[in-house]
């Protein structure tokens, strides 16, 4: 849980995420190499956790990054269980409920020469997740990281994009995709949304990485 002024924190997880995708943009290419032509999104991320937490300068910018991370959910009662499994998480410190989520998918994958957008996945089975708070609860800012296979950025963007207005009451939509910085080879864009349950606002930030070139 976030203690202190949200606003505050927001900020300061919106830092964060430029920096740390300054550095994940520097070792994709290294990532992108070792890995064969189409593989599984877990196999891409757990390669790129990887080789962020050996990168000396990724690792001053926070305490700790996991692969998988279970964010807890608790009963009336207070019991613990898992709400599931966040792709990547960034921590600040050893405050387990703080964090900076990443949930990673692919887009444009090729499959026996066939080609699949996969955008209605990236909104279905990773965006809605922030919305319905499985993921970063009570946190300001959620991220999506989109590994775009066939490397047409452009085009993958505006399938997301498509997808994210046509489910606008579907994922509570308030603004956007509306355009964010870029940081390297990535295209980023930003994406606010009233959740489910707290009717609270998130601010998800996008990234999309070309697999091939």
């Amino acid at each position: 849980m976030v203690v202190g002024d949200p606003t505050a924190w927001a900020e300061r997880f919106r830092s964060l995420d430029i920096r740390f995708l300054q550095r994940v943009v520097a070792i994709w290419p290294k990532c992108v190499a070792m890995l064969p032509g189409q593989p599984a999104e877990d196999d891409i991320t757990f390669n790129l956790v990887d080789k962020v937490s050996k990168d000396p300068q990724a690792r001053r910018l926070f305490h700790w990054l996991e692969y998988q991370y279970e964010p807890p959910g608790f009963t009336s009662s207070g019991i613990a269980y898992s709400k599931g499994k966040i792709d990547m998480a960034l921590f600040l410190d050893r405050e387990r409920e703080r964090y900076l989520a990443y949930e990673c998918k692919r887009l444009n994958v090729v499959h026996g020469g066939k080609k699949s957008s996969l955008a209605t996945r990236y909104v279905t089975c990773g965006l809605v997740r922030f919305v319905k708070e499985q993921y970063a609860e009570t946190l300001p800012i959620g991220c999506m990281l989109g590994y775009v296979m066939d490397g047409n950025v452009s085009k993958a963007k505006s399938e997301v994009h498509t997808r994210i207005r046509s489910m606008k009451s579907d994922i509570g939509l308030t603004c956007g995709p509306v355009p964010a910085q870029s940081v390297g080879n990535e295209t980023r864009f930003l994406s606010f949304h009233r959740r489910t349950v707290s009717k609270q606002e998130i601010e998800i930030r996008h990234a999309l990485l070309p697999f091939q070139w």
